[in-house]
């Protein structure tokens, strides 16, 4: 499948500081009123983010110091690390099969990444998907190229289904050797020879694949034979290991994954499901501009709930010791969509793209917290013009955190696990319905914190009795590529600017 195809499956399927002064120019503040005692659940949710191999990342890069410096600073945990398949020199460490007495094991571009990668998140558990089998372990009617130079993209390098050893044991060998070379200081190949790294990491969570609705096109039944050779080769090396997978581009389309893969008896004795992962991406129609999107993006996000609801009662009545991890979440521009087209031309994305992306993710957070999901992950590190620039949580130039990258920084130093989740039913009066969300949480230590999202990119206000005094923490298009901006609230009203996302700590 080329980039066209690809992103042609996507787009068919995917179908404001907060102030302490006057309040911004409006109608009449909405008014909250929260009960904190009454709690529903206690959060397990983990904001994080995903990392995806692409050149930009490379080591002598102007974007590589920030982008890393970012991550290491975030300090979160379970972030999610991709070598993705545009570029088998940079994930794929066995490009060519044995032959005569020698085989191609080479990490030499594949180490730089992803050593930076487990430096920068070392000390925090981490889920690595190196998801790009090498091609040469599938029946193709010819054998697939791919570019010298490790910088181009090649969008057909994964084709067909058609393992030529059926029972995935050639696969699970290679995924096992590559967490040999990360764990156990090197492998012994299939030849006999030993290869040294030297690398002695503790990977805490590894995902079997990626989107192999999208990949490979595999059945629910080829990718839980798959899944269970994997693991059960790969659990040989560390035994520590959790083991998760299903990573649907759509799970809403997709039910039978999901029955099939999380039902026990599908998998071999002793194979752990420990978690599952599924994605989303909010993506307009190329002809919406850009003050009809914050509509079709917020009701998009609302649809991914209805199926994170339907997927969470599958998980509950087959596998309920389970996590889930929904680590891709995003939004694509109309403009990424033809990328792949001849003639594309990159066009400056607005900011107020990065200010609604931004709060997406933020509603999403607060709504999977609501539905006890573990972890909530951002999509993605790095992307860049010709490879979904809309995705990116850096400035592709420097490696600058944006907004979507400050909103995760928000949420991760505010809230989190821990906190007590309260009912929010009927807390919320006087607001149009849906533009605003409120989301109240009670730490640990006794504080009381508010999520609030602005859907809408205009100015609202919102009245929060006892605020006054309190602290409010924001990221919205004032604050742009800087960190959430900090003030103290003089009066219970709150003002929030168009697209904001705020914490507001309570006195």
């Amino acid at each position: 499948m080329d980039l066209r195809q690809w992103l042609g499956s996507l787009a068919v399927l995917a179908l404001g500081v907060v102030s302490a002064g006057p309040a911004l120019a409006q109608d009449s503040p909405a008014k909250l009123t929260v009960q904190w005692d009454k709690v529903t659940r206690v959060s397990k949710t983990t904001p994080t983010l995903q990392v995806v191999v692409n050149p930009p990342l490379r080591r002598g890069t102007a974007v590589h110091d920030g982008a890393f410096k970012a991550l290491k600073d975030l300090g979160a945990d379970y972030v999610r690390y991709v070598p993705w398949l545009p570029y088998p020199r940079l994930g794929v460490a066995a490009l060519e099969p044995p032959k005569d007495g020698k085989t191609s094991w080479d990490f030499s571009l594949i180490d730089p990444m992803t050593i930076d990668f487990l430096e920068a998140t070392k000390g925090h558990p981490v889920v690595l998907n190196f998801s790009t089998i090498p091609q040469w372990m599938v029946r193709t009617e010819k054998p697939v190229a791919y570019p010298a130079d490790p910088d181009q993209p090649v969008w057909n390098y994964t084709q067909g289904s058609d393992f030529r050893d059926p029972t995935f044991k050639e696969v699970a060998d290679y995924y096992a050797r590559l967490l040999a070379w990360y764990t156990q200081g090197g492998f012994t190949d299939e030849l006999g020879q030993r290869h040294e790294s030297g690398h002695r990491y503790t990977i805490s969570h590894w995902e079997v694949l990626n989107e192999p609705d999208l990949e490979r096109n595999l059945t629910p039944e080829a990718y839980t034979r798959l899944y269970d050779a994997v693991v059960e080769a790969m659990r040989r090396v560390q035994p520590s290991t959790k083991f998760g997978g299903i990573s649907l581009a759509f799970p809403g389309g997709q039910p039978l994954y999901f029955e099939h893969f999380l039902d026990p008896k599908n998998h071999k004795p002793g194979i752990p499901v420990d978690f599952i992962t599924y994605h989303f991406y909010a993506v307009p129609t190329p002809d919406q501009a850009p003050d009809v999107q914050p509509y079709t993006f917020f009701t998009q996000a609302d649809g991914f709930l209805n199926v994170v609801r339907y997927v969470e009662a599958i998980r509950q009545r087959l596998s309920p010791a389970t996590q889930t991890m929904i680590n891709e979440i995003g939004s694509i521009s109309a403009e990424d969509l033809g990328q792949g087209r001849p003639g594309y031309a990159f066009k400056p994305i607005p900011a107020s793209y990065w200010s609604l992306s931004g709060a997406v993710y933020a509603y999403l957070f607060g709504e999977l917290t609501r539905l006890g999901i573990d972890v909530a992950g951002e999509s993605q590190l790095v992307g860049y013009p010709t490879q979904f620039p809309s995705v990116s949580m850096v400035e592709w130039e420097k490696g600058t955190p944006n907004p979507r990258y400050r909103v995760l920084q928000l949420l991760k130093d505010r809230l989190g696990p821990g906190d007590k989740v309260v009912d929010m039913q009927g807390a919320l009066a006087g607001s149009p319905t849906g533009t605003l969300y409120a989301q109240g949480f009670v730490k640990p230590d006794g504080k009381r914190r508010l999520l609030l999202v602005n859907k809408r990119d205009r100015a609202a206000s919102l009245l929060v009795p006892g605020a006054s005094g309190g602290q409010v923490d924001s990221v919205d298009q004032t604050t742009g590529f800087g960190p959430p901006g900090s003030a103290r609230l003089s009066s219970d009203t709150v003002a929030l600017r168009g697209l904001a996302v705020a914490v507001v700590t309570l006195p």
